[in-house]
């Protein structure tokens, strides 16, 4: 079993920007690999990015490619994700998951090959 907890959601400003944590625990954290994804209100959640178990591979979903960076810190098992130029389209509830894999590279984009789910954190910007 893994627990995911995340923070770092709030308001903000069109063009401002946000950093989200995902604190993992019960299980050993690099045998995941780990992403992000969002539901806006209205709409089926969707992928943003994932990272592999290492940190070294990562995915991202078009509409987030250069304003957000996922990244990993394996030693206090987190994962964050560092997002830039916010803007009202990217309102929404962010959910961290976790998907057990011994796969080097791995870095899942589809909501069934995760594992594990955060309770989510509400991301609001204001146009």
């Amino acid at each position: 079993q893994v627990q995911l907890v995340e923070s770092g959601g709030g308001l903000v400003q069109a063009g401002g920007s946000l950093f989200l944590s995902c604190a993992a625990s019960g299980s050993t954290f690099v045998n995941y690999a780990m992403g992000w994804f969002r539901q806006a209100p209205g709409k089926e959640r969707e992928f943003v990015t994932s990272i592999n178990w290492s940190g070294g591979r990562t995915r991202y979903t078009d509409s987030v490619k250069g304003r957000f960076t996922i990244s990993r810190d394996n030693a206090k098992s987190t994962v964050f994700l560092e997002m830039n130029s916010l803007n009202p389209e990217d309102t929404a509830v962010y959910y961290c998951a976790a998907a057990r894999s011994d796969l080097r590279y791995f870095t899942p984009t589809t909501q069934s090959e995760y594992d594990y789910w955060g309770q989510g954190t509400q991301v609001t910007v204001s146009s």
